[in-house]
């Protein structure tokens, strides 16, 4: 069995109207619901195999406030260049592409390539996942390869502003 977190880059600045879209930073809830949301995935035991990231900044750092506090080493995130704002098949692509000794991987990405992932393959009908948001998927085969047009299992839904009771 193969797991996939799929988590969309917390919160950017628009601060900085000149900025290019690549170079946008976390901004200060993005810098708070990164480590919130990080919490959450501990308290369910996760234990990652590989992080992967988009290296856009937002997405980036994203995933290094999330690797610190699950005990991934920073320097091990994997960045990928055709992850910013990839589309599902690409997305399906960088993931028939990992290496079969990775089991739990987190993917950290772009909007609106993961919503449109996620609802293909566990027809969710999400709309938009929310800044931070994390769908976690698994999937019944033993190697990434095999990854296709199989629906997946989804594990859980969770974002920011989701209460408790929502699950």
């Amino acid at each position: 069995m193969k797991k996939v977190f799929l988590i969309r880059h917390a919160k950017s600045s628009w601060e900085n109207p000149t900025l290019d879209d690549f170079s946008r930073p976390l901004n200060e809830r993005g810098q708070r619901n990164a480590p919130r949301m990080a919490k959450r995935l501990k308290e369910k035991r996760l234990v990652l195999d590989l992080i992967i990231s988009s290296p856009a900044l937002r997405a980036i750092d994203t995933a290094k406030i999330m690797a610190d506090i699950l005990n991934y080493p920073k320097n091990n995130i994997q960045t990928i260049p055709t992850l910013y704002h990839a589309s599902p098949e690409k997305i399906i692509d960088i993931l028939k592409n990992i290496k079969d000794k990775y089991n739990t991987v987190m993917l950290v990405g772009h909007n609106p390539g993961l919503t449109e992932l996620a609802d293909e393959m566990v027809e969710l009908d999400i709309n938009n996942i929310p800044t931070c948001g994390i769908v976690a998927l698994a999937f019944t085969i033993q190697s990434w390869k095999e990854l296709g047009s199989e629906k997946a299992e989804l594990l859980f839904y969770d974002y920011p502003k989701k209460k408790p009771q929502e699950d």
